[in-house]
């Protein structure tokens, strides 16, 4: 009997692999049997990441590739089409916020640098759009292939303090669907676009809004787990099961979804 939901033998690039969600989605990937292409531009990063991964099975090559450099981009298309002849799934885990686009509770967006501004928006905007542009013109000439973004929480309702974040990860809602229009009308209904937009996860780059010194809940965080309905924080693995969903044949009539996983955030009110 067929597996709707198996992926074995796929080519998978993730970039950001480097990275803890990166990594946590190439792991996954392997573990269904996927052949992964982890991309960062951090070479010590990458190479400790594609050893680990490599304890899973031998089908894994680690590329430096700046996510920001269409034509570096490419270049790595062209070495993985040369060693594997295709690309059939693309994750986009390059991005995250920036410790000064993140604005204190004191800060008003009067006093948050422009650079941040433009650092944290090109990442996490133009971070995901020049890898679908470089790595989805090889699934445009094949007819199929699967993409998935990375959007988030900030998309659904405005949260304070992450002014940039939250407008470049509503930039990849729409260039999703968009994306997903144009691949679908022009190059056939074998390659799909699609996003998952996760609610909230404790990690390196939000821990200090989150946790207190002495471990306990910041007021923030009472804030978040209050209209979640499930009353915890999620856990980074509890990601992978939607994008190997995403990238499977039991997902093959979705296409412009932006998904929340989210433990309901984005469904309650807060009564």
């Amino acid at each position: 009997m067929q597996n709707n939901f198996d992926i074995s033998g796929q080519v998978a690039v993730v970039t950001g692999a480097g990275g803890v969600l990166g990594g946590s989605i190439s792991r996954s990937l392997m573990e269904a049997g996927a052949k992964v292409v982890a991309i960062d531009i951090r070479e010590e990063n990458l190479n400790k990441r594609v050893e680990e991964l490599k304890t899973i099975h031998e089908h894994v090559v680690g590329l430096i590739g700046n996510v920001l450099n269409l034509e570096s981009l490419k270049s790595v298309a062209e070495k993985i089409k040369e060693k594997w002849g295709r690309i059939d799934i693309l994750v986009n885990c390059a991005g995250g916020n920036i410790p000064g686009a993140t604005l204190t509770e004191e800060q008003t967006i009067f006093d948050m640098k422009i650079e941040d501004w433009e650092q944290v928006t090109d990442l996490n905007l133009n971070g995901s759009v020049y890898p679908c542009l470089a790595f989805g013109a090889v699934m445009a000439e094949q007819g199929k292939g699967c993409m998935v973004n990375i959007s988030s929480m900030a998309t659904y309702s405005s949260i304070t303090r992450v002014p940039g974040y939250s407008v470049a990860k509503n930039g990849i809602n729409i260039f999703t669907q968009w994306m997903a229009t144009e691949m679908a009308l022009k190059f056939g209904e074998g390659i799909r676009v699609n996003a998952i937009a996760p609610g909230f996860f404790i990690g390196d780059q939000n821990r200090k809004v989150l946790i207190n010194d002495d471990g306990s809940y910041t007021e923030r965080s009472v804030k978040v787990l209050a209209k979640t309905p499930m009353k915890r924080f999620g856990n980074i693995t509890e990601l992978n099961g939607a994008v190997q969903f995403l990238c499977s044949p039991a997902a093959s009539f979705i296409t412009g979804v932006i998904l929340p996983i989210d433990g309901g955030f984005s469904a309650f009110s807060g009564v």
